[in-house]
């Protein structure tokens, strides 16, 4: 099982999809497709389940999954230890980050990295906090930007607070109000950020408070969330700086004051890579 074949097999987890899987990993389908088969052939099994829509792993696929995260884990240390002799004039990290990640300016935080080292390739992914826990445990990220409660497998670095507020429309009952207990908010319409933790968090909150919210819309990204709001379809709950840039109207929430932990974590306290202990020096400099 050669290096390259791990590398496009991966990308074909990522992405779910060939195309796109090439253009990641930078070759023409046609030869990612080619390298997917030989590996097939050298294991004697189908990896993925091929259908019009989208690309599943087979449970042959399943099975060489973490052996192969972990093939691209030790590569990356390689590298970056490589790198470490030659003054990180070269190397790979990897980091992961929230679509609600307020507690940073993590671009301008990866702009001014990659002027002091850019020789280091820098991968950054979004997603979901369980995926990207996953992905941090399985030695798929280097780093990661997630929300509370951490694993106990994995290591804190740093820690925030962030406040969660009402987002609400002008002209909305409570546009006005500067704070609301969450009882006042018994029955009324919301526009759910749906499949983040952060909702998850709303939920146990309300559920917990005995309020009930009647659910009237979905979003699955941050934008769409505040337009949706915007045009009157409901109110949100989201941190506090994305209702500040909104520019729509917000409360802070009471009885209970609502807010989490925003953690920045790597799979263990001491990381292998030397560009990702780079990269983690810089961010908490």
């Amino acid at each position: 099982m050669e290096l390259r074949q791990v590398e496009h097999f991966l990308a074909v987890v990522r992405h779910g999809n060939f195309t796109r899987a090439a253009q990641d990993v930078h070759v023409v389908q046609s030869a990612l497709s080619a390298s997917i088969r030989k590996l097939e052939t050298d294991l004697g099994a189908d990896l993925f389940d091929r259908t019009t829509r989208r690309v599943t792993l087979t449970p042959a696929g399943e099975a060489l999954l973490p052996l192969a995260r972990q093939i691209a884990a030790d590569v990356d240390s390689a590298r970056g230890e490589v790198a470490a002799v030659t003054g990180l004039a070269r190397g790979r990290v990897s980091i992961g980050t929230i679509q609600t990640l307020t507690v940073i300016d993590l671009p301008a935080k990866l702009g001014e990295f990659r002027a002091r080292y850019p020789g280091i390739r820098l991968r950054v992914r979004e997603g979901t906090i369980p995926g990207l826990t996953a992905a941090v445990s399985d030695g798929e990220l280097d780093l990661s930007y997630v929300g509370g409660p951490l694993p106990e497998e994995l290591a804190e670095f740093a820690s925030w607070q962030q406040i969660l507020v009402l987002l609400t429309h002008p002209g909305h009952r409570l546009s006005t109000r500067r704070r609301v207990r969450l009882a006042e908010l018994d029955g009324e319409p919301f526009v759910d950020f749906t499949g983040s933790g952060l909702q998850a968090m709303v939920d146990r909150a309300f559920t917990e408070a005995g309020v009930r919210r009647d659910q009237v819309c979905e979003a699955t990204n941050v934008p769409l969330l505040v337009d949706l709001v915007a045009a009157g379809l409901g109110v949100t709950v989201v941190p506090e700086q994305v209702a500040a840039r909104s520019g729509l109207p917000f409360a802070h929430l009471i009885q209970p004051t609502l807010a989490r932990t925003i953690y920045l974590t790597g799979r263990s306290a001491n990381l292998t890579n030397p560009a990702a202990r780079a990269l983690l020096a810089h961010l908490l400099a």
